[in-house]
């Protein structure tokens, strides 16, 4: 039944019950982002901790900093930049290319422009179990050209993460997590099943869709939309003249206490405490963060 499984036909279709304009916002060194998650209005949405979609621009950018706790997912729209860190891990994320960084007890790194230009790209922090969040880091890095895609009926989806149109990411993702980059012709028309357990959104890139309900007023691109708990998955339309491009994002909500500071993210102040001081004095994780300084990134 291959049209049905392409249509994957809803039950009941998530509604839209939040809606915010990511505004631009300074961070980093000099770096301009559009911060939708980890702002005032939405500190948390378990187990999303931060999306960004950030804009760099030499000599710009995300010098020598730690994390602690969760992971870092940085995806590339235009240009490209160079991340290095302390355990000598070192690389170029071009466009369309995609990094799954689990950050677990510590790493220390930068991420700055690899080019002239502007570089723009996507990043989101998902939380870590408290059972994960001392793990040892690692890294999962796919190329433009090796991200699973799939296309049918006007409907183009690279899969970062999960699974659509009966296409599969061979990315593990600790924190169970969908992450699909959507792209609608005009006049096309998507259902995207969702776990009913799960917490999901929806952030547009370009162009404007309809979402949740045909009903529903169009939504335009730098706005994030938090989806309703009930239901089993995404309506979405384009009934415009300019192709749409959005991300849908959906996780399995941690249900634990957390408690962050900055680049730190556990479950209580107690290990915030422990945290901060294993950095001071490079210690349980962060040895290498004593003598470490990253290189001149920008020819």
């Amino acid at each position: 039944m291959p049209e049905k499984e392409v249509s994957s036909v809803l039950k009941k279709p998530r509604a839209v019950v939040r809606k915010f304009l990511a505004r631009p916002q300074h961070e980093g060194v000099g770096a301009i982002v559009r911060r939708s998650i980890g702002r005032f209005e939405l500190k948390y949405f378990d187990p999303f901790l931060v999306l960004d979609e950030f804009s760099v621009t030499a000599p710009a950018g995300f010098p020598d900093h730690p994390h602690r706790g969760f992971e870092t997912v940085t995806y590339m729209l235009q240009g490209a930049v160079t991340h290095e860190d302390f355990e000598g891990h070192k690389g170029t994320i071009g466009a369309g290319d995609l990094q799954w960084m689990t950050a677990g007890r510590g790493i220390l790194h930068s991420e700055m422009p690899a080019a002239q230009g502007t570089q723009e790209g996507l990043q989101l922090w998902i939380n870590l179990s408290s059972k994960h969040k001392m793990i040892d880091p690692k890294y999962q890095e796919l190329l433009s050209k090796d991200i699973a895609e799939a296309s049918k009926d006007g409907i183009k989806v690279r899969v970062i993460a999960g699974e659509a149109l009966g296409t599969k990411s061979p990315i593990y993702t600790r924190t169970p997590t969908m992450y699909l980059d959507f792209t609608l012709k005009q006049g096309a028309h998507l259902q995207q099943p969702i776990p009913t357990s799960w917490n999901a959104f929806v952030y547009v890139l370009e162009g404007e869709g309809i979402f949740g309900s045909s009903k529903s007023l169009p939504v335009t691109a730098h706005h994030l939309l938090l989806l309703g708990i009930s239901g089993d998955g995404l309506e979405t339309w384009n009934k415009s003249s300019k192709t749409l491009r959005f991300i849908l994002v959906g996780g399995e909500p941690l249900g634990e206490p957390i408690t962050q500071f900055g680049p730190f993210v556990m479950n209580t102040q107690e290990e915030i405490d422990q945290t901060i001081d294993d950095f001071e004095n490079c210690v349980n994780g962060f040895e290498k963060a004593r003598h470490w300084r990253s290189g001149d990134l920008l020819d």
